[in-house]
Order: structure tokens, then sequence, then C-alpha cells
């Protein structure tokens, strides 16, 4: 099996991985951010927005886009503010 023939399996399993969790209809940005929220959920207390601009799936996103990605996650739900430490903090929501 070739690179690219382990790159295209690899692609397709997560593509079924997004759909069955729910994530089929979130943008590319809106995926990167919600991954990199998630993985930064590891950290004490809830994510700050200046780790998510660090992370290293939104380093190549420009910041209007993030913050425009960002909002749309929260109006959808899968990230909410926190509402103990206020703004730059968010809380990662389950997938649906």
């Amino acid at each position: 099996m070739s690179e690219i023939s382990k790159l295209t399996e690899l692609r397709k399993l997560m593509l079924a991985m997004e759909h069955s969790m729910g994530l089929q209809d979130l943008s590319s940005v809106e995926r990167d951010i919600y991954y990199a929220a998630s993985d930064l959920t590891d950290l004490p207390g809830p994510v700050k927005t200046t780790k998510l601009l660090e992370h290293s799936l939104v380093a190549g996103v420009s910041r209007p886009t993030f913050f425009r990605a960002l909002k749309s996650l929260v109006f959808k739900g899968y990230l909410a503010q926190c509402q103990v430490t206020g703004r730059g903090q968010y809380v990662v929501n389950p997938t649906k």
C-alpha cells in the first residue's frame, strides 16, 4: 500500500468519525478550533482564547476568521463562554 493510499484511508476514516460525531456540518476552521479546544481541555480550567490561537491546528488561521468561527461554535453550542471567569475563556461541550 502506497503512502498516499494510507493517507486516503485515514482521511476516509476521519470523515466517517466526524460524521458519526455530528461534526460534518462544521467548516474546516470550526473543526480545527473545536479539535484544538478539545486538546487543550486537559489543562486545568477553561480554554483560553490565547492558547487556542497558539495551537498548531489553528496557527495558520487569520484572526478575523478565527473569531468568526469561534463565535459560530458558541452559537451552534459546541463551545460555551465560561460563566465563572468571563470573556476569552471557553468550555468544550460534548458533541451532539
